[in-house]
């Protein structure tokens, strides 16, 4: 029996690649450093952060980067241009909770990153159970080792969880950690031909579709 849905933020629970290919532009220009193009922020989609910025913008300082960042990452959240979460996807978190079902975040993001959705006046307050990030993991996807902590701190076992994402990566992670996994498409930056089918459960266009395939697993 599924006991727990561990779900991805990034282009899973919300969708944000086009938003954060913006943020980092706007980053780059206050450093004084030309657009990075479309193409190369979709090759590294999925990648953490700082992993990522040296292919998206080669010869980036990234200590200065890093430090400019959170102030742009707030103005974006306060303009409300970032991590919007659409009414459905909070209506298919509902039903999981109704349903008893524990659901969990698991994403590569960095806390300060994060610590917004925590928030107890966030729309995901009474919904989300836990998260966990760079800040409270040892190891990040597509390294299996990544739901170490969860697996620990919650006592679930692999096959009481399913992972819920939108990347390669993060079917590799659930994968080699036995635990069963849904690509979830939605955001068309990824089709299913993309991931290494041996780990991939289902695959659903949509996020609230993600109901009628946990409960077939």
């Amino acid at each position: 029996m599924i006991r727990a849905v561990i779900v991805d933020v990034d282009d899973t629970l919300c969708l944000t690649e086009a938003a954060s290919f913006e943020l980092e532009n706007d980053v780059l220009a206050a450093l004084g450093r030309p657009p990075m193009s479309r193409e190369v922020h979709l090759a590294t989609w999925g990648e953490t952060l700082l992993d990522a910025m040296p292919r998206r913008s080669p010869g980036v300082d990234l200590d200065r980067f890093a430090a400019v960042f959170p102030q742009w990452h707030q103005r974006y959240l306060a303009d409300g241009r970032l991590d919007i979460i659409p009414p459905e996807n909070l209506e298919t978190l509902d039903r999981l909770v109704l349903d008893g079902r524990t659901v969990l975040l698991l994403t590569s993001r960095t806390e300060p990153e994060v610590r917004h959705l925590l928030e107890p006046d966030h729309v995901l307050a009474g919904r989300v159970t836990g998260a966990y990030h760079q800040g409270n993991t040892r190891f990040r996807k597509p390294d299996p080792r990544a739901f170490d902590e969860l697996l620990a701190e919650t006592g679930l076992r692999p096959g009481e969880c399913v992972y819920v994402g939108d990347s390669p990566g993060d079917a590799l992670a659930a994968g080699g950690a036995g635990i069963p996994f849904i690509a979830c498409l939605q955001s068309g930056v990824r089709r299913l031909a993309d991931f290494d089918q041996r780990y991939v459960t289902a695959a659903v266009g949509t996020f609230p579709e993600i109901l009628p395939a946990i409960e077939n697993l």
